[in-house]
């Protein structure tokens, strides 16, 4: 059988390693990395090694990792943090552009670049807000993602996707985008028939089959984005402040050229929710049930508001007010996303809280959120409950990896794993 091998980065608690091993027995994970800066203690990291073994994982800033010291692989993948992408020209022109330092998708874009024979795919994922990035140039963020890929040699496809559309039990809205380089079956036939490019958003593209649409969809808007990275970056959408962002929910680029439209999800499937992942009553640590002294608050947090407040730091007074949250949660229903301050007892207004079959209110706990995300029951055991919680705020949704990862496997089967690269 031949192996897909997989360099997973910012690894987190191995979110992509569990889908992908969920997907295929052909993934194989060469080389992983995982680190929390400006924390002593690295959480993640230990669950990582703890779960699957210390052979190929890394626990350093990704930053001062040799390119050469990362194997060769077939497969990129990681969720890496929504920031500003900008670039800009250095000052010297020695190497041409220069990503703003500390930013993650440059050390991406850092091991794409430098590996002599790249992988032929990349499967990402980060916050749909990437997609019309920063407010006041919307797009620009993305844009300069693409056009960075696609000077690599790559074809970009990428969809948002709602977990709980798809029957998981989370919702969770995040965009997923894949690359296929020039040199795989896939790329290649992307390049070649350009025509292929809005079938491939409605039925052809991995997405597409993994995550199926309502049909018939509307015709991809197309444009180009043009420029070397630094005019794409200073002019991108630029001088139109209230301008929605041109990228929609699933698009494709090929070569510059993207071509984009909005989808309606189309899931025939079961459905799983709230209730479905909960613990029996007898199961659940007592510190997780609300006391009756702390009702008060947890209701005031959860429910609407229209109050003057007034700044501690200015002086300020100003109206405040928000709508009321369902309070409890509703076990019919896909949970509300997870956050990572979902841990502790302390009252908030964006903590889950449940009532049990004896009537008494309660947070989750950690099985139960990774059950959320589809992880296998005690998956962050041996650390606090609270960084459990916090990492299942960080993570995704596995589900959603498993079934694109099936698809992937499925066509790499057609064909070579590895174009020429």
């Amino acid at each position: 059988m031949d192996r897909i091998k997989v360099v997973e980065l910012f690894a987190g608690v191995g979110g992509f390693r569990v889908g992908l091993g969920q997907a295929s027995p052909r993934y194989r994970i060469v080389w992983s990395n995982q680190w929390e800066p400006s924390r002593k203690k690295q959480d993640a990291s230990a669950i990582y090694v703890g779960r699957f073994g210390a052979e190929g994982h890394s626990n350093v800033d990704i930053a001062t990792v040799d390119v050469r010291d990362i194997p060769d692989h077939d497969l990129l993948v990681g969720g890496f943090p929504c920031q500003d992408y900008s670039v800009a020209r250095t000052l010297n022109q020695a190497e041409g552009l220069q990503g703003k330092k500390g930013v993650l998708w440059w050390e991406i874009h850092r091991i794409l670049k430098g590996k002599r024979h790249k992988p032929g795919y990349i499967l990402l994922e980060n916050v749909d807000r990437l997609l019309k990035s920063p407010a006041r140039q919307r797009g620009r963020d993305f844009a300069v993602m693409l056009a960075s890929l696609a000077d690599l040699g790559y074809v970009v496809e990428w969809r948002v996707i709602n977990a709980a559309d798809y029957g998981m039990p989370q919702r969770r809205r995040r965009v997923f985008f894949m690359g296929f380089h020039k040199t795989t079956p896939m790329g290649r036939a992307l390049l070649q028939d350009g025509a292929q490019a809005g079938q491939w958003l409605s039925a052809k593209g991995i997405f597409a089959e993994a995550f199926p649409v309502r049909r018939p969809v509307p015709a991809p808007s197309a444009f180009t984005i043009d420029g070397d990275l630094a005019d794409v970056s200073a002019h991108f959408n630029a001088g139109r402040t209230a301008a929605a962002s041109p990228f929609r929910q699933a698009g494709i680029l090929v070569g510059r050229t993207v071509r984009t439209m909005d989808v309606i999800p189309d899931h025939e499937g079961p459905f799983t929710v709230l209730g479905d992942v909960l613990l029996p009553a007898a199961e659940v640590p007592p510190e997780y049930y609300i006391g009756q002294r702390h009702l008060k608050q947890w209701g005031y947090l959860k429910g609407g508001k229209k109050e003057v407040r007034t700044n501690k730091s200015t002086g300020h007074v100003y109206n405040y007010a928000e709508g009321a949250m369902a309070f409890p949660d509703a076990l019919d229903k896909p949970s509300r996303t997870i956050i990572t301050a979902e841990g502790g007892p302390a009252p908030s207004r964006f903590k889950h809280v449940i009532r049990d079959e004896k009537g008494r209110l309660r947070r989750l706990t950690p099985v139960e959120l990774e059950r959320l995300n589809m992880f296998p029951d005690g998956h962050t055991r041996g650390i606090p409950d609270g960084r459990r919680a916090f990492l299942m705020g960080n993570a995704l949704v596995v589900g959603i990896i498993k079934k694109a990862g099936e698809v992937l496997a499925a066509r790499i089967a057609e064909g070579p794993v590895r174009g020429a690269g």
